[in-house]
């Protein structure tokens, strides 16, 4: 069955993919989006500013189904509650979110505002779904040449990531919009953990560079979870291309 579905985010990483997925189903896409944009391939873009609560109306007017995947590194609660708002007066009757895993138990900036997000649409009383997935390879590839700029990089001490691939993610953001509101469901995440200094070693040698590494012991509260693995889920290891698969197509 046809519906419209209104993307949040849908211009970025995990965004551009899950439009192409619901447009192939035959839905009607509607992208919030802060600069406009023509149609393209039966696309509709409305102009829209989710933290200063522009624009949100006309483009919730009339949608089932709202997907949110538009963020930021902080004021992800505030964009939340001002889709929200909106969502429940128009009646919404699913919102599909996508957070961080460890949100609830990572106390800095990032998670905390992924987490705050999770809360305004549980709270918001339009039936929802949310899923957690660890940082995408894109993410990871981004932090790591940023890096690799500096003549010694540092590298923060007893720190793991469990990269995934976004295409994997965004299949699973379409199958969950186009299913019925089932609340926190299970977290995605990459097929292998990996130290810091792993993932760094592995982008020097694809990108063909050559840095000194040094180990940064980080203090505080979030360190001391990152550390513990409170990002990681090894227990969902479900993706399946490597960090090194998407190296080498990158490069």
């Amino acid at each position: 069955m046809t519906s419209r579905i209104l993307v949040t985010g849908g211009t970025g990483t995990l965004g551009h993919l899950v439009v192409s997925l619901l447009n192939e189903a035959d839905n009607k896409i509607i992208i919030l989006s802060r600069h406009g944009h023509p149609p393209v391939g039966g696309v509709e873009y409305v102009i829209g500013d989710l933290l200063k609560g522009e624009g949100i109306e006309p483009a919730v007017d009339g949608s089932e189904i709202i997907v949110h995947l538009a963020g930021g590194p902080k004021g992800d609660e505030v964009a939340a509650a001002n889709l929200m708002r909106v969502a429940a007066r128009a009646e919404v009757r699913h919102v599909v979110l996508i957070s961080v895993v460890g949100a609830d138990r990572v106390p800095i900036g990032y998670f905390r505002s992924k987490l705050g997000a999770e809360r305004v649409v549980m709270g918001s009383g339009v039936p929802w779904t949310t899923l957690r997935a660890t940082q995408f390879h894109d993410l990871v590839l981004k932090v790591a040449a940023a890096m690799a700029k500096l003549p010694v990089i540092p590298i923060p001490s007893g720190i793991r990531f469990q990269p995934i691939e976004a295409g994997e993610v965004a299949s699973r953001i379409a199958e969950l919009a186009l299913d019925e509101p089932r609340g926190l469901v299970e977290d995605v995440a990459g097929p292998r953990i990996y130290e810091t200094r792993e993932l760094m070693r592995s982008y020097l040698s694809a990108a063909g560079r050559h840095r000194l590494m040094m180990p940064m012991p980080l203090p505080g509260k979030g360190a001391r979870a990152l550390r513990a693995g409170a990002n990681l889920a090894p227990g969902r290891a479900v993706g399946l291309r490597t960090w090194e698969e998407f190296l080498a197509a990158h490069f």
